[in-house]
């Protein structure tokens, strides 16, 4: 074996994909969706089926292990490895065709499923299964893992929808298909090596399988017959009993949850069913989840497509859920929306429950089925806020058997001292459950595997399966002799090493596995908290238990706004790289504190890089179902790595902003900035020495701040004397765009309020913030405090115009300046929108009539923290009819401006924003509330965008 040099240079001699070797690369593959954590020496990307071959044979020729990976949200496990990690998701990741006719499409591993679904949506046909996960996981995931998702009940696993695989294994294919010498370059290997070749797996023929594969299976035919348990969910193991002489032999159905370690597949060729044109969604509520897990077989007879089940410690708001402490959705579909209903309607009927409700609109079955689709995130806090994990995330029982297994599974968690919320397919009886392990210590680890064992006894004594979804991987694998026997399970080695003889192929999964208990991605943590500038309220204070609730369920890994991820992420719709992702980033700085493949620390510039392309949105401290907040570990991680050190230039020029800005307004120059900054050499000037990129026009500053014309107006009277608020002059709105703020103050007075403004110099620190200068964002925000403890002490609300603004005020102020501060609380409860202050203290004031469609964007931070309904309901009343688009405009304050981030910037713009602009209706109107919105708008789209009060304000009429 050589070294890893060595085997990183024969890979790019052998393959025309990426090869990367880099602490980036490892760290970013170091980990999927479940609590373990392997090492690896490298990754591969491959462009093509050659590649793979290449790669395969150059591994095994070096000894090394390789583990095939798509979006990694596996989670027992599988999508880890100590060799070489393939990365599907970069290239081979296309639909090569669909065949509506046929019914099937061919596809490549890295395909995400929502796209194969989004293709085939237009023919009226769907892929059946359909994971929670949807939105990022790729169909080589699926097959590799035999995925299911809420639908099986109508259209079964993922083998069930397979008809051809292509795979590759590290031998040649030999006897049964030539000498799989390389597809793409004959001779180019060594005399004598054996390159893998390609093999065709289709059910009713042995071609493909390896050479003593058949007379294998003729050996144990008894124990084939009577080995496995008759269940709809039974994923454990291999399908053995699928080659039997009477079932096929179907070697696509063996293939399909594999898990990677019989050969890596590089195309397949699945079917498509038939998509209801319409949907309706039966709500079912029961007294407690046994009631439900045993009402959920007997509406199996009325064909519906799903019947998922949950318990109210899931839910966290029930608002809008029938009575009941338990619920199951039973979907139908329908040729009308009528059909879909009536179908509905006669399940109710039949169902012997507290209560139900039909929901036939799409937008509230959406909003329901995110409740579910998020639960393998939300399940990860407890509702105390302690940290919950998989494991034993998808145990699957008989239909029949799921309500007395259920309450037994109760019983044993109390038994151990634990703690969990199953919910899951309860059609299939199949249970997902988060369980409050504490595998941080080693009594807590000893508890995990005897509670392992405990509850794998349990699941065979109710007749299941150890896994019902997610494969065994290392989670469970270890436990099959409870499950299959001793005899059974030694016969999936000897399978294991017909495809495999050399056993590179993921290696310490469900044949010969690794302990359950070792390789825990929590291990090489440090126990004893980080020093840290930020007080992580939910996290305990603790940046490591923040960075922790990264569990890997990638929901920010979606291809676009529109595609379920919200604003979520940005940067890794614009890059498709994984160290843009949410996810990815939070997986470095968990790779950072553990100190083995990222060193340095805070100093570390693999995170920083990384972290460089996050534009601080805070998309995902809202649509991250455990809600990372990957803003403040930036600026967290910014403030250190900066720590007494030389920082870029556009923190200095643009993170100090409010300091610049302040100047020009008190020498009173800023028609003179205007004027140099107009020059072409002197702007450039400016940009290079500022860190901002040349493509960037400067903005103008105001001749007059908001505040200057203020007192002019105060000196000659105004204001209606109706109940007080106070109306905050952010830096933007003060300094850039006054206009904003004189437009608010004409329709706050018009709605009889009474304006006031807050003590000058008075900031909420947000520049410092998003570049890290914590300790001074810090002073900033600790003098405001102090300014408006009148106010506050008033009980005053603070209207703020600026979305972003009023975002740090109520997060920012209260977790970095005062910790615990009773007054820090106040004020950030006593923020409102322009909007809500309007809604919450002039209730009867009614808005002027625009009757316009409405075109724009939600802030990203307004969507984060914040909340639009008020807005959309003023919107409404307004006659501003129309969405306003997701996602993030890209500019993000500080970060479209510096150098390097322009592309990226523009593409967050072209994701969602420009193009609903751009289709807007001629005497649209242009809704942006945040600055940098506006300002994205009138530098890439020549559009000029108002804030909501501006368009109020004009539609007021007269002055």
């Amino acid at each position: 074996m050589g070294n890893g040099n060595d085997l990183e240079q024969a890979l790019r001699r052998a393959v025309r994909g990426d090869v990367d070797f880099t602490r980036t690369a490892r760290a970013l593959a170091t980990m999927d969706a479940s609590n373990y954590r392997r090492v690896p020496r490298g990754t591969v990307a491959p462009r093509d089926a050659a590649d793979v071959a290449a790669a395969l044979a150059v591994c095994r020729d070096h000894g090394t292990p390789v583990v095939p990976r798509g979006a990694a949200t596996s989670i027992a496990g599988q999508a880890t490895g100590t060799g070489v990690v393939l990365d599907f998701t970069r290239y081979m990741n296309e639909l090569v065709d669909l065949d509506p006719g046929a019914r099937t499409a061919r596809v490549q591993p890295g395909l995400v499923l929502d796209t194969l679904r989004g293709a085939a949506a237009p023919h009226g046909l769907t892929f059946g299964p359909d994971p929670s996960t949807h939105s990022r996981c790729t169909l080589g995931g699926m097959i590799g893992n035999n995925s299911c998702g809420a639908h099986s009940v109508a259209w079964g696993t993922t083998a069930d929808n397979v008809h051809e695989l292509t795979v590759v294994t590290t031998e040649g294919t030999g006897g049964d298909g030539g000498d799989g010498g390389d597809p793409r370059t004959p001779g180019s290997r060594t005399p004598g090596s054996r390159t893998p070749g390609p093999r065709t797996l289709r059910p009713g023929t042995w071609s493909g399988a390896p050479a003593g594969t058949e007379a294998l299976v003729e050996a144990h035919l008894a124990l084939l017959r009577t080995g496995f348990p008759d269940l709809p969910r039974r994923i454990s193991g291999y399908a053995l009993d699928a080659l039997l002489p009477e079932r096929g032999p179907d070697l696509t159905r063996l293939f399909c949850g594999s898990e990677g370690t019989l050969g890596v597949l590089t195309e397949a060729t699945v079917r498509l069913v038939e998509a209801p044109r319409a949907r309706a969604l039966a709500v079912l509520g029961y007294a407690d989840e046994s009631a439900a897990a045993e009402a959920a077989p007997g509406l199996l007879a009325h064909h519906p497509l799903t019947v998922e089940g949950m318990a109210a410690d899931l839910v966290r708001d029930t608002r809008g859920l029938p009575g009941g402490a338990a619920w199951l959705f039973v979907e139908t579909g329908g040729a009308t929306a009528a059909e879909a209903r009536a179908h509905a309607t006669a399940i109710v009927r039949a169902a012997d429950c507290l209560d139900a409700d039909v929901v036939v609109d799409p937008a509230r079955q959406r909003a329901l089925w995110r409740v579910r689709e998020d639960a393998a995130g939300t399940a990860t806090r407890m509702p105390d806020g302690s940290e919950a994990w998989p494991g034993w995330e998808d145990c699957a029982v008989p239909p029949a058997r799921l309500g007395p297994y259920l309450r037994d599974f109760r019983a044993l968690l109390a038994a151990h001292g634990l703690r969990g919320i199953p919910y899951g397919h309860f059609g299939d009886g199949c249970i997902h459950v988060r369980i409050d392990f504490d595998l941080l210590t080693g009594p807590g680890v000893a508890r995990f595997r005897r509670f392992s064992e405990d509850l794998a006894e349990l699941v065979v004594a109710h007749g299941g399966s150890l896994s019902g979804e997610h494969g065994d991987g290392q989670a469970r694998a270890e436990l099959l002799p409870k499950m299959y026997g001793t005899e059974l399970v030694g016969l999936f080695a000897r399978v294991k090493d017909l495809w495999d003889p050399a056993g590179l192929l993921n290696p310490g999964v469900l044949v010969r596995p690794a302990p359950l208990d070792a390789g825990l991605r929590f291990a090489p943590l440090p126990r004893e908290p980080v020093d840290v500038a930020f007080g992580y309220p939910h996290d305990g204070g603790d940046f490591t238990a923040a960075v922790r609730r990264c569990v890997g369920v990638a929901k920010c890994r979606t291809g676009s706004a529109a595609s379920g991820g919200g604003v979520m992420c940005p940067s890794f719709r614009a890059t498709g790289a994984e160290e843009h992702s949410t996810r990815g980033r939070a997986r470095l700085l968990h790779e950072m504190l553990a100190g083995e493949v990222i060193e340095g620390g805070w100093r570390s510039t693999e995170v920083r890089d990384a972290l460089d392309l996050c534009l601080s949105c805070k998309g995902c401290r809202s649509d991250c179902p455990v809600g990372v907040d990957m803003a403040t570990y930036k600026a967290e991680f910014l403030h250190h790595h900066y720590e007494g050190r030389r920082r870029p230039a556009a923190h200095y020029a643009m993170g100090r902003l409010p300091r610049w800005l302040r100047a020009v307004a008190a020498t009173r120059t800023a028609r003179l900035v205007n004027v140099l900054a107009s020059v072409p050499p002197l702007a450039a000037l400016v940009k290079r020495l500022g860190g901002i990129d040349p493509r960037r026009p400067l903005p103008r500053v105001a001749p007059r701040t908001f505040r200057r014309w203020w007192n002019a107006r105060q000196g000659s009277g105004g204001g209606p004397g109706g109940p007080e608020v106070v109306l905050w002059p952010d830096t933007f709105t003060d300094h850039l765009s006054p206009s904003v703020a004189r437009a608010a103050v004409r329709v706050l007075e018009a709605a009889g309020l009474t304006v006031l403004l807050p003590p000058k110099g008075v900031c909420c620190g947000l520049t410092y913030v998003s570049t890290g200068q914590l300790d001074q964002a810090r002073a900033v925000q600790r003098r405001t405090l102090e300014l408006m403890r009148p106010l506050l002490a008033r009980g005053t609300p603070l209207v703020v115009l600026e979305p972003s603004c009023a975002a740090a005020l109520t997060t920012d102020l209260v977790e970095l300046a005062a910790p615990g501060d009773p007054h820090a609380r106040v004020l950030a409860a006593s923020v409102r929108t322009f909007v809500q202050a309007l809604e919450e203290y002039a209730p009867d004031w009614r808005p002027p009539r625009v009757d316009r469609p409405a075109v724009g964007q939600t802030h990203c931070h307004q969507h984060a923290v914040l909340g639009d309904a008020a807005e959309r309901r003023l919107r409404a009343r307004a006659g501003l009819d129309g969405e306003l688009s997701g996602g993030c405009c890209g500019l993000a304050g500080n970060f479209g401006f510096e150098k390097g981030h322009y592309d990226v910037s523009t593409a967050c713009a072209d994701d969602q924003l420009l193009p609903a602009v751009r289709r807007a209706p001629e005497g649209a109107a242009v809704l942006a509330d945040g600055f940098s919105c506006r300002t994205q708008l009138e530098q890439l789209g020549g559009v000029r965008a108002r804030h909501l009060a501006e368009v109020l304000a004009e539609a007021l009429g007269g002055d």
